[in-house]
């Protein structure tokens, strides 16, 4: 079962869903999700940053959305960056913390097992730190 998600970098703050398929309709319902809250209902520019998934990659992806909202502007991340993409790290750890090990009953408890982290890890959210200085980029 994929699990879609949205998360702001301004605020560090997360929101998914589960979906029985991915591609463009469940990615389409995610984008609905978003744009049905605050701040990113009433904002005045969006940007979506994505990887080059088959959901939401090209110029095909960027005039469906815009079409969907014209404030809503598409950015794709370089192909090589992949490993490096916040939302890619927070996958990662998902993957470790929430849904290791893989001895789920049934599909519902996966659901409320994201649900909940999803929960907790908006009380107290944590920002994408902006600042990344030329001598950290060259030590790491």
């Amino acid at each position: 079962m994929p699990y879609l998600a949205a998360w702001d970098v301004r605020r560090g703050y997360g929101m998914g869903r589960c979906e029985p398929t991915t591609g463009i309709v469940p990615c389409g319902r995610l984008v609905d999700q978003v744009l049905a809250e605050e701040p990113y209902r009433s904002s005045e520019r969006l940007f979506g940053i994505v990887d080059n998934g088959s959901s939401h990659r090209g110029a095909a992806a960027m005039q469906r959305l815009r079409q969907v909202a014209a404030r809503l502007i598409l950015v794709h991340t370089p192909v090589p960056a992949r490993g490096l993409h916040q939302v890619e790290i927070s996958f990662s750890i998902l993957q470790r913390r929430v849904l290791t090990p893989n001895d789920f009953a049934d599909l519902e408890a996966i659901r409320r097992r994201l649900a909940f982290y999803e929960e907790l890890s908006n009380q107290s959210p944590t920002p994408l730190q902006w600042k990344f200085a030329r001598t950290q980029l060259a030590t790491w």
